[in-house]
């Protein structure tokens, strides 16, 4: 059985370290997040619109020193169901700890 909270859209290993990277800071320009995971901006680009399509993250332009610059940065939406997730995750780890190995 799958815990309540469990998040297939979170779930998705980029997107779930999108979220926690996210997590503890107010925003995070694009590049940044580019850069701390590895991937190209396609990829990026893929992943943050999954999040934006749930309402998890809304993405910014600005401009800075004359270029535009896109940010990110988790809703409050968004921080409930990574929290919801991680509680879940949480207690499928707890469930495999009492199995018999």
């Amino acid at each position: 059985m799958i815990p309540s909270g469990f998040d297939p859209v979170i779930h998705a290993p980029l997107r779930l370290q999108l979220c926690a990277f996210l997590a503890p800071m107010e925003e995070a320009e694009l590049k940044t997040l580019r850069e701390a995971l590895g991937v190209s901006d396609s990829v990026l680009s893929k992943h943050l619109g999954q999040l934006g399509e749930a309402g998890y993250v809304v993405l910014e332009g600005r401009n800075v020193a004359g270029r535009q610059r896109k940010w990110a940065r988790l809703t409050g939406e968004g921080r409930r169901a990574l929290a919801g997730h991680i509680a879940a995750l949480q207690a499928i780890a707890a469930q495999a700890e009492g199995a018999p190995v």
